[in-house]
């Protein structure tokens, strides 16, 4: 079995920066992609970034410059430092984890920016 479990979060005025981290554990043969989505309310879950194993990433318009995701892959790790956060990137944020074929996701992590 394996697990995804992110960490952080939390609440932060404009203009101010977060990281958020998502650890995968378990019975890992092969890791793949990972990375976030988020899910505003009344709104889709939109796919944020996404990191290959061999650290080559992308993101959505609206977060390049801003957000950067990382990666270790001995520890099964991700990383998301979002900096210059602006309200509209309150969401509740879910990791995935490309892992032995399937994909995994977190619960989620809240990120919440005032104005």
């Amino acid at each position: 079995q394996v697990q995804v479990v992110e960490s952080g979060g939390g609440l932060v005025q404009a203009g101010g920066s977060l990281r958020v981290s998502c650890a995968a554990s378990g019975n890992i043969l092969r890791s793949e992609a990972m990375g976030w989505y988020r899910q505003a309310p009344g709104k889709q879950r939109q796919l944020v970034t996404g990191i290959s194993s061999g650290s080559s990433s992308s993101y959505i318009d609206s977060v390049k410059g801003r957000f950067t995701i990382s990666r270790d892959n001995a520890k099964h790790t991700i990383y998301l430092q979002m900096n210059a956060l602006k309200p509209e990137d309150t969401a509740v944020y879910y990791c995935y984890a490309d892992i032995n074929g399937r994909r995994y996701w977190g619960q989620g992590t809240q990120v919440t920016v005032s104005s």
